[in-house]
């Protein structure tokens, strides 16, 4: 427990508090709990508030109800995925919300946890589900299971990496001959190997694959777009939702939904009549996103592909 708080720096903790409008007696719902940082930054803001807490980690989850039990009723914690923000407000009898927060981000908890095979640092099977109880594949089933032009276009689709062919070439050529890819330092080697890696790289160059077989064990981007309307629907009037992202793929999406939710048609600009169902539900608070300061940057190392949107939910018509 003290390892979990000591690791624990909730991204943008204070623009996130200063976008929502908070009163008395608000209800809040985080949709991706974690360790709990942003939810304690509300209900220590507003003493009359109540968050929802959801997380579809199992062991982020009993740790953050230890460490928020001193808040009593006032945070309820579910296992659950964000994506079932719905079904988790009509268990809890909640009809609707003054905010929404979600942090997209891997919680340190994952990434510090070699058994979950989210990071590189150390070896450790390659399983990288959130949910262990759930029954989706492993990263290294994903691996063992697709052909070559499969785990390209994955690697490049959800890591943008450029040289997408040239692993999936190597990952295919281990398995053909008895060796399947399945710790964190095999896919680490291979695609060092495969890419190379200059001295002047701030990143491994691992970094994008293993973003990208994340994304798709957890069906990341799949269910995002569908969370943002769902937490819409949620929101009172006046209610905001607050979502924090770590690389492009999901931040284009936050922004093209809430733009879209703004009444800002997304379909392409040769089709003559609108198909997209855009309608103007929300008014986008962020023009350009709020990114975390050069001190946080310095302090959290983690935080420094942050950004932060928020829009505002409007009365319905």
């Amino acid at each position: 427990m003290r390892k979990a708080e000591t690791i624990h720096q909730p991204v943008l903790r204070e623009e996130v508090t200063h976008a929502l409008t908070l009163g008395r007696g608000s209800v809040i719902i985080d949709a991706t709990l974690g360790l709990g940082g942003h939810t304690v930054a509300v209900l220590e803001r507003e003493p009359t508030a109540t968050v929802i807490g959801i997380d579809q980690d199992e062991t982020a989850l009993r740790l953050t109800r230890g460490r928020l039990a001193a808040f009593g009723s006032r945070f309820l914690g579910f296992h659950a995925n964000f994506s079932e923000i719905r079904k988790v407000a009509a268990e809890a009898g909640i009809l609707g919300v003054d905010a929404v927060i979600a942090d997209l981000g891997v919680s340190s908890l994952q990434l510090d946890d070699p058994e979950r095979g989210f990071s590189f640092r150390s070896d450790a099977p390659l399983d990288m589900r959130m949910d262990r109880s759930s029954h989706a594949a492993t990263a290294a089933e994903i691996l063992e299971n697709l052909d070559e032009e499969e785990i390209a276009g994955l690697i490049y689709k959800y890591g943008e990496e450029r040289k997408s062919r040239r692993i999936a070439r190597r990952i295919i050529e281990r398995r053909d001959h008895g060796r399947p890819v399945r710790t964190t330092a095999d896919l680490a080697n291979l695609v060092e190997k495969a890419v190379g890696r200059s001295p002047k790289d701030k990143i491994h160059p691992a970094t994008r694959t293993f973003q990208a077989l994340r994304i798709a064990v957890n069906d990341e981007l799949g269910i995002l777009e569908r969370f943002l309307e769902s937490a819409v629907d949620l929101l009172k009037t006046d209610g905001r939702l607050c979502v924090i992202t770590f690389h492009s793929l999901e931040d284009r999406i936050v922004k093209q939904t809430f733009q879209k939710l703004a009444g800002k048609c997304q379909c392409p600009p040769r089709i003559p009549q609108c198909i997209c169902g855009a309608t103007k539900r929300v008014t986008v608070l962020t023009r350009k996103p709020i990114i975390p300061t050069q001190i946080e940057m310095k302090e959290n190392p983690r935080s420094r592909s942050a950004k932060l949107r928020v829009c505002e939910k409007l009365s319905e018509p």
